[in-house]
C-alpha cells in the first residue's frame, strides 16, 4: 500500500483587514424619460438618495444625476443589504416625486451595481462618471454640471 503524503496544515493569520466595499451604482427612470434634471425631481432625488442612507446605514459618496438615470458610489456602513437600501432609495423618491407633482413610476424595477475590486480607485471611476454630461452633450466642462455632489467621504 503507496504510504499517503505528509501534509502541512497553513498556519491561521493573526488578523485580517478588509477594506470598506465601494459600490458603483446606476438607477434608469422608467423608460429612460429625461426628467431628473432639474427642479423639482433633481432636489426631491438627492434629498432622498441621503434620507434613505441616513435612515438604511449606508454611506453615499459622489453622485451624478443624469435627465435619466443617477450614478452613485455607496459604502454599507452599520447595513449590509445593497438591494434594500436601493430599493428603499427607489421607494422614497417615488413617494417624494408624488408630492411635488410626478404622476406614475419613476425608476425602472432594476438597477445596476458594481463592487469596486483590488486595484480599482474610486477616483478614476468618479472622473469617469463626473464626465457623462459633458460625453452626453449636456455642458462644456464636468465643473459646470450641477447636479451632483458628494454626500459623505467613502
Amino acid at each position: 500500500m503507496p504510504e499517503r503524503p505528509v501534509r502541512k496544515h497553513l498556519k491561521r493569520l493573526p488578523r485580517i483587514t478588509v477594506e470598506a466595499q465601494v459600490y458603483f451604482i446606476t438607477v434608469c427612470t422608467i423608460r429612460r424619460q429625461q426628467i431628473l434634471v432639474g427642479r423639482p425631481l433633481a432636489d426631491v432625488v438627492t434629498r432622498a438618495l441621503r434620507h434613505t442612507a441616513e435612515m438604511r446605514g449606508w454611506h453615499v459618496g459622489k453622485y451624478v444625476l443624469m435627465p435619466d438615470h443617477i450614478h452613485f458610489f455607496c459604502a454599507p456602513g452599520d447595513a449590509a443589504d445593497l438591494s434594500r437600501f436601493v430599493g428603499g432609495f427607489k421607494q422614497e423618491s417615488t413617494r417624494r416625486s408624488w408630492e411635488a407633482g410626478w404622476q406614475g413610476r419613476l425608476w425602472q424595477r432594476e438597477f445596476f451595481d458594481h463592487l469596486l475590486r483590488d486595484g480599482e480607485s474610486y477616483e478614476q471611476n468618479w472622473w469617469y462618471v463626473r464626465n457623462n454630461p459633458v460625453r452626453a452633450g449636456l455642458c462644456l466642462r464636468p465643473e459646470d454640471w450641477a447636479w451632483q455632489g458628494e454626500m459623505a467621504r467613502l
